[in-house]
């Protein structure tokens, strides 16, 4: 277990990536084989890695063997930007989300074993969780059946992270970041900023942001095929860190609004009681898991990571048995 742990320590920083995708390993068919739903070929996996990180990252090549050796025969696909690993990760900081996000979109359906597949399930590493439900929210073909993501940012941060040291790129977005936050310049070119929410600059936010007000319907005009696609989730499971000082605020990993010391929880939020995006929809009918893991941000470990695998993702018509909230999940001192 403790390998692991140390492998995916390297996700600390994580929060998105875009772009293709690699498959782990390689298919020995050419198209999605499914001969009926008793089928026990399990979905494709769909990973999309956080802020900081590359798709070939040793620590999310292990995450997809463990995805193999829960459900064996996983087709896995880590989203990247970049075949250069460097320039993979350097991408998880600048660039456009809406033109990553097309991007994105076109490899998925394009690609053969994904858009011959009946679904895919979906795994988010922070900022990559709110990519994902991004995807399908606007794309969504193929579709995802299960998403779980882990410490994402669904309703935004209110600050950036801590750098390294000597980590030159994530000190350059920062500057960034605090510079001017709502220009066309930074909106169009630094990741973190287009899912930057404060909530002392509201209006500045729903008018200037380039991904987050769109995707959490947030803006007067509503998308209404952005809550019909999240509707389409069997399941929609999300992972906070019980201690993580990385995101913050830590409770936009289940999209609570944080106003200094004020937390109103999703379910006293109007984005829930006017169910924008369809996740009242999904509470009723049992889909949408809040789930809180010990630890800093990015820590797993191998046994919580096979309990997601197992409850979560597996064959097409599976009968997911009810993994039941958290003991807490909605105390208040989180």
């Amino acid at each position: 277990m403790a390998p692991l742990i140390t492998l995916l320590s390297g996700l600390a920083s994580a929060s998105l990536a875009l772009a293709s995708i690699s498959p782990i390993p390689a298919p020995s068919h050419d198209t999605y084989n499914l001969k009926d739903d008793s089928d026990d070929t399990p979905l494709p996996l769909v990973i999309w890695h956080g802020l900081g990180d590359n798709y070939a990252a040793e620590g999310l090549a292990s995450v997809a063997k463990l995805a193999d050796s829960v459900h064996p025969g996983t087709y896995t696909y880590i989203i990247r930007i970049d075949d250069d690993a460097s320039a993979d990760r350097t991408a998880t900081f600048f660039g456009n989300l809406t033109l990553q996000m097309e991007k994105v979109c076109a490899d998925l359906a394009a690609d053969p074993i994904l858009s011959t597949a009946p679904a895919v399930d979906a795994l988010g590493f922070s900022q990559g969780g709110q990519f994902l439900r991004g995807y399908i929210e606007r794309c969504n073909n193929p579709p995802v059946r299960s998403l779980v993501t882990f410490g994402s940012q669904h309703n935004g941060i209110s600050e950036f992270q801590q750098c390294g040291a000597m980590d030159w790129v994530c000190k350059g977005a920062q500057g960034l970041l605090r510079s001017n936050t709502w220009s066309s310049f930074v909106q169009n070119r630094l990741v973190p900023a287009q899912y930057f929410r404060d909530p002392n600059q509201i209006e500045e936010y729903l008018e200037y942001s380039n991904f987050l007000a769109d995707v959490n319907n947030e803006r007067k005009v509503k998308n209404q095929t952005y809550k019909e696609n999240l509707e389409k989730l069997e399941r929609f499971v999300m992972y906070l860190f019980e201690d993580d000082t990385t995101v913050i605020p830590k409770e936009t990993g289940w999209f609570a609004d944080v106003n200094g010391t004020d937390v109103t929880l999703l379910r006293e939020r109007e984005i829930y009681k006017e169910d924008w995006l369809g996740l009242k929809t999904l509470d009723k009918k049992g889909a949408l898991k809040f789930e809180v893991t010990e630890g800093p941000h990015m820590q797993l470990s191998e046994e919580l990571l096979k309990k997601v695998f197992k409850a979560n993702y597996g064959p097409i018509g599976r009968s997911f048995k009810d993994v039941s909230d958290s003991q807490y999940p909605w105390r208040e001192d989180l």
